[in-house]
């Protein structure tokens, strides 16, 4: 599938009227190139794919979405779930792209991308190995970059929306081709009951906003992920902006509530935009 974004769709049009007859583009959002021919109409790529030059002016002119190209069309890669009344959609940059959900975005875009901000994350709990658990699979990008160096990785997604949006995004192809993934779809809250006592090795609990997902922020979760954490296992916990009034407020509840449930070695860690605690 080709999928494309505004990133993308404007060198094209540049290349148009200086009168270039190909143009190099990314058919997935910046993970490679291809060169395309530019025909009086429209834009064919290699594989025989095309697009009209009107439905290109249309993704260049849209800086919030990124859009599926098949058959001439393109639409926007957005997504509606009935189970939680939610709107995902996939938002570009200019490295790998974001999902907002109900117009919240899933990671960190301001002075980062959410590749960096993903290796942030995979930093704060270095080495990543052994068994991981990823309490929020999102997109993908934090099972994905785990499992290069762990030995397993199950992920918990509450919505199946988003793994709709996921399997339509090119940097979340290794989610679900990747024999060291397993996916496990329900409530991280309620999913945590059925897996054993001192599992995993690291925890990357990166959940929604404390406004969409509250329960996950709560000493009841985190006496569950110190249960099926080993000993001298590491957590990671997103958390927020450090230096905003809700992220310090946030941080401080984190933080005593991880102590409460037992963890020790409970620091922030501001890079990452998250808190550190260690079994």
């Amino acid at each position: 599938m080709i999928v494309l974004s505004h990133v993308q769709a404007r060198p094209v049009l540049a290349a148009r009227e200086a009168g270039g007859v190909r143009a190099e583009v990314s058919p997935d959002l910046g993970l490679t190139t291809v060169i395309v021919g530019l025909e009086p109409d429209r834009i064919r790529f290699p594989g025989g794919e095309w697009l009209g030059w009107d439905a290109l002016a249309e993704i260049a002119a849209n800086e919030g979405n990124c859009f599926a190209v098949g058959d001439g069309t393109a639409q926007k890669i957005v997504v509606f779930s009935e189970a939680t009344n939610r709107v995902y959609s996939l938002f570009p940059t200019a490295s790998a792209p974001t999902m907002l959900v109900s117009g919240i975005p899933m990671h960190r875009i301001k002075g980062t991308d959410p590749h960096q901000d993903t290796l942030e994350k995979i930093r704060a709990i270095q080495p990543v190995v052994g068994q991981v658990l990823d309490t929020a699979t999102g997109l993908g990008y934090t099972a994905i970059e785990a499992s290069k160096t762990a030995e397993h990785v199950i992920t918990i997604e509450l919505d199946p929306a988003a793994l709709e949006v996921a399997r339509l995004n090119p940097w979340s192809r290794g989610l679900f081709d990747n024999p060291k993934i397993t996916q496990l779809i329900g409530d991280s809250f309620d999913v945590i009951e059925r897996l054993p006592d001192e599992t995993f090795t690291r925890i990357i609990h990166d959940p929604p906003v404390l406004g969409l997902a509250g329960h996950l922020y709560s000493g009841e979760f985190y006496a569950e992920l110190y249960r099926v954490l080993r000993r001298r296992g590491r957590l990671f916990h997103y958390v927020g902006d450090p230096e905003s009034k809700s992220g310090q407020n946030t941080t401080r509840g984190v933080l005593r509530r991880l102590q409460a449930a037992g963890f020790a070695r409970v620091h922030p860690y501001p890079r990452a935009f998250g808190v550190v605690a260690v079994k």
